[in-house]
């Protein structure tokens, strides 16, 4: 894979000023070291969320529906960390007057937060002990990442959009892959199983930190009062319509997406009959296979949609793609239907993730509020990621079947059907936006 840029060793371009638009291109080193923070922030972050917080829980609970209520609670409430951290430490980037840069403190001082938070999750023995960790852990992990995303919006040309998003977007899955096989290799140590991806996480972002020219801010900002941060968490979707749309459209894949993760685990072990190390084995499987066809369909539609200016109807028909293979998981009962529903979404959230990212930067409302509006975006990251787990344990929860020893079946059907309704209903709502062709 190459990427059309400077060369490694070409001098890095000078970095513009706050709240300018930049017009030179990223050398290769600047975007190499861009990728491997948005690894290994991957590698520690959604470890928990993929096979690890669920492997945990099954050591405190024993039975299926005790475990997905659990699980269903403990990462909804991180949830509502990432939904209040992304937009508030977005806010105070942009206003941070620090001689490192507005961007760099946070990245650091947030990946520092989640390491001691995942060791604190390694070590508990309750559920709310577990929810407590991995509250904090979702701070510090979105003050990284809200402060990591602004850099985009900070240092990229438009003509690099979309190849530089969806490098950010493969990097984010090769991330989750990795997670998935270490959580493989560690099922049975608690303390590797967390401190292991968070020592990745850790040293992806020190190195994209080295490597980042961070405009310092010259102009100390007015005071941070009540209304000025309450104004972190909205941007008007009706003065801004196509930043309010592209807002619904990721919320409603990624609500789909997480009803599907969060359980994926207790999926393989109550409807496909897996035992737990089984299961994460099959997951990291499926994810290498999601992840593999990912690369290729995500760099074909990045190069495709820089080259054309094209980006709103790559990212609805990935996003009804998604869908149809979350309608196909809901009457799967096999492992090789499993592995096939994998295939099919890696190629829709490939090409999703690739074009989506160079779309919000289009529709941006203010570049000198980068990390704050990027921030606001994010938050449709998180509150579905709130939201899913604790639906999810609704759905579940409904008209569950019971089995022979007397406990009861989750009813998987009926959550995958609400999450493929869902993906399809974003594939609907992006197609009005304007601004963007």
């Amino acid at each position: 894979m190459t990427i059309p840029t400077h060369t490694a060793l070409a001098p890095e371009p000078p970095a513009p000023r706050c709240g300018e638009r930049p017009t030179e291109p990223k050398s290769a080193l600047f975007v190499a070291a861009l990728g491997f923070a948005q690894f290994g922030l991957f590698v520690a972050l959604l470890g928990p969320v993929i096979v690890s917080m669920a492997l945990k829980v099954n050591t405190i609970l024993a039975t299926p529906t005790e475990r997905t209520s659990a699980l269903g609670v403990i990462l909804g409430v991180g949830a509502v960390a990432a939904f209040v951290g992304n937009a508030l430490f977005g806010r105070l980037s942009d206003r941070t007057t620090s001689r490192y840069g507005r961007r760099r403190p946070w990245m650091v001082g947030g990946v520092a937060v989640l390491t001691l938070a995942l060791w604190f999750i390694a070590t508990a023995d309750s559920v709310p002990a577990l929810a407590a960790g991995w509250f904090v852990a979702q701070l510090g992990a979105n003050a990284t990442l809200a402060s990591f995303i602004a850099t985009l919006a900070d240092q990229l040309p438009e003509r690099q959009y979309a190849k530089v998003s969806a490098m950010v977007g493969i990097m984010q899955n090769v991330g989750i892959l990795g997670a998935s096989q270490i959580a493989a290799q560690f099922t049975s140590d608690m303390l590797a199983l967390f401190l292991v991806p968070a020592a990745v996480g850790v040293v992806g972002i020190l190195a994209y930190a080295a490597v980042l020219k961070d405009p310092v801010l010259q102009t100390r900002p007015g005071r941070l009062d009540l209304h000025t941060l309450a104004s972190s968490f909205w941007v008007n979707p009706f003065t801004h319509r196509d930043f309010g749309l592209a807002w619904w459209s990721r919320f409603l894949i990624i609500l789909s997406s997480f009803l599907f993760s969060t359980f994926r685990l207790n999926f393989l072990v109550d409807r496909v009959g897996l035992t737990d190390a089984r299961a994460a084995g099959a997951i990291a499987t499926g994810i290498l296979i999601y992840t593999a066809v990912l690369v290729v369909s995500g760099w074909v539609a990045g190069v495709i949609s820089d080259r054309t200016g094209k980006r709103k109807m790559l990212v609805a028909s990935s996003t009804a793609l998604f869908a149809l293979g979350v309608a196909v998981l809901a009457h799967t009962h096999t492992l090789s239907g499993f592995y096939l529903v994998e295939a099919i979404m890696g190629v829709a959230y490939g090409i999703y993730m690739s074009v989506d990212m160079a779309l919000v930067l289009e529709v941006l409302p203010n570049p000198e509020d980068s990390g704050k509006d990027l921030g606001v975006f994010n938050m449709a990251n998180a509150i579905p990621q709130s939201a899913a787990p604790f639906l999810g344990s609704v759905l579940l929860g409904v008209g569950a079947a019971s089995t022979a020893g007397g406990s009861s079946s989750p009813n998987y059907t009926l959550m995958l059907w609400a999450a493929a309704i869902a993906a399809l209903i974003g594939a609907l709502v992006v197609l009005p936006i304007r601004k963007v062709k």
